[in-house]
């Protein structure tokens, strides 16, 4: 992969409210997306994503920065003329064509020749497959066939960009599923750079090659999955990837003092976190990394429920009247504690990290 395929430099981009305020949808951000990558933008609503999405479509001007594809420079240029697709969240079908003319329409809008017109209406359908649906009406499809057609729509002009605005949320979870494994298939197969923008985490997780992480117009962290996951830069990002326990602490000599009179050790913080001295300190542990001891733990508190679900059990264990903790154990192999019991817990290795606020 080359780097610096697509390059976002200092994007600015502010809104008029209502109420006669501003709102800086995008803050001074800049992004290097390489040839070839399943490039994810990930973040709660109004933090930006989407904005940059349409910047790049050329659906929305910056105003001020600078977005160069391939060498060339596209935010100046219309839509029309930019060599990158979009799929947006409601597929904007035409319901009286059939599949094979809904896919066809942009290339007839370029003038094509008809030959050349079928051979990419079928290339496209049989990338999505779905070859055999040429005839059939969008009205006739269901949601995930739709979907699939707007996806053969959008490749079978052979963007160098795809771009996807959160093109899963209309369909279920089963369906949503069997749609990453998809979308991330195709764009093995097809080579084709991937920006995918989302809200749900765990479908930023599964799919992207990296994952940029939105907040406030801004990118704060920006690595592959596992990394985001195993080493959030910030509290914001430890409990919006994935679920994480935030506790708020104090630094000692011995190691930090937890809600509820524990200790955690520096020995249980991971190798490449910073602890200070003395001081407040935020400690971030994922509920998966806790385990129950038999001596005295970091954390010591009161079961307040048990929730099986399937491979794992979820347990909520009161530490004070104002914390709780979430503490994930396997279903097979492990004892549960009941409803009530007192149970000590500590952080697996070194597994706990800190996190700025």
């Amino acid at each position: 992969m080359t780097s610096s395929y697509l390059a976002i430099s200092n994007i600015k981009k502010s809104f008029n409210t209502p109420e006669g305020g501003t709102v800086h949808a995008l803050d001074d951000v800049t992004l290097d997306i390489q040839s070839g990558e399943f490039f994810v933008m990930l973040g709660p609503s109004g933090c930006g994503k989407t904005t940059l999405l349409r910047s790049i479509a050329g659906l929305e001007y910056p105003d001020s920065g600078v977005i160069t594809l391939d060498g060339q420079r596209i935010d100046d240029i219309p839509a029309y003329n930019r060599p990158v697709n979009t799929v947006f969240q409601s597929y904007a079908l035409f319901p009286h064509m059939t599949v094979a003319q809904n896919i066809a329409f942009g290339l007839e809008m370029e003038k094509l020749d008809k030959a050349e017109i079928t051979s990419r209406v079928g290339l496209a359908l049989e990338q999505v497959k779905l070859a055999g649906y040429e005839k059939r009406k969008s009205s006739q499809l269901s949601g995930g066939q739709a979907q699939r057609v707007a996806l053969a729509r959008a490749l079978a002009k052979k963007p160098k960009v795809l771009l996807l605005d959160e093109p899963l949320s209309a369909l279920d979870l089963k369906l949503r599923r069997g749609m990453q494994i998809e979308l991330k298939r195709l764009q093995q197969e097809t080579g084709i750079t991937f920006v995918f923008v989302t809200h749900d985490q765990e479908e930023a997780m599964s799919m992207g090659d990296r994952i940029a992480v939105f907040n406030s117009g801004k990118v704060v962290q920006l690595d592959t999955p596992r990394e985001i996951y195993r080493r959030p830069v910030n509290s914001f990002v430890a409990d919006f990837i994935g679920e994480t326990n935030l506790l708020d602490g104090v630094a000692g000599t011995d190691g930090i003092t937890l809600p509820g009179g524990g200790m955690l050790l520096r020995s249980q913080v991971a190798e490449d976190c910073a602890i200070p001295d003395s001081g407040a300190i935020t400690v971030a542990i994922r509920p998966e990394d806790f385990e129950i001891t038999d001596t005295h733990g970091a954390i010591t508190g009161t079961v307040r429920d048990s929730i099986f679900t399937g491979d794992t059990v979820r347990i909520h264990v009161t530490v004070t009247p104002e914390v709780e903790v979430a503490v994930s154990l396997p279903s097979y192999g492990a004892r549960i504690p009941d409803r009530g019991e007192k149970v000590s817990l500590s952080p697996s290795g070194n597994s706990a990290r800190t996190v700025a606020s």
